[in-house]
């Protein structure tokens, strides 16, 4: 079983981008009903030129179940375009190593302008992780940061409240 261990980071500007080494388009967007009761979700994404389905365990924390398979790029495009479920999220993620680990920053776009996530992966969820310098408050355990919780409520819908409760 794959478990994916995760913590998610707001920013406090935006000096990361010195750092980044790649970056990457994705849209994405999910099958599963956003509404109601489910133990998964279930996910088409389009990184640049490859596509692939995943399937994730529903819980909010540092740590869940996931499994990720490669799919044809054109039927990626058809489910995001005929079988999505709300918005399809559309972000540009970044990639930039501090210390020991590579951060991923997702700068998201349409609904979601505005919002920059950045998540660090890491083996354990006792690993100790190196803060840079740009990160600010933790979000892992805020459900409404994560992707499939945008696609049904998204950033721009935010009241000014719920845009600062955090920092």
């Amino acid at each position: 079983m794959a478990r994916e261990i995760e913590r998610k980071f707001l920013l406090t500007d935006d000096s990361w981008k010195a750092s980044a080494y790649q970056q990457t388009d994705f849209a994405q967007g999910y099958l599963t009903p956003l509404q109601g009761v489910s133990k998964s979700s279930v996910r088409i994404r389009i990184e640049g030129d490859s596509a692939n389905i995943n399937i994730k365990s529903l819980e909010i924390g540092l740590s869940r179940d996931e499994y990720e398979y490669p799919i044809d790029l054109a039927d990626a495009e058809k489910m995001l375009a005929t079988l999505a479920v709300g918005p399809v999220i559309k972000k540009t993620r970044y990639l930039v190593k501090h210390g020991e680990h590579v951060w991923e920053i997702d700068e998201f776009f349409g609904d979601n302008a505005g919002l920059v996530v950045a998540e660090v992966e890491m083996r354990d969820e006792d690993e100790k992780v190196e803060m840079p310098v740009w990160v600010g408050t933790e979000v892992t355990h805020e459900a409404r940061y994560y992707n499939i919780s945008l696609s049904e409520y998204p950033y721009q819908s935010w009241n000014e409240d719920e845009k600062n409760k955090n920092f």
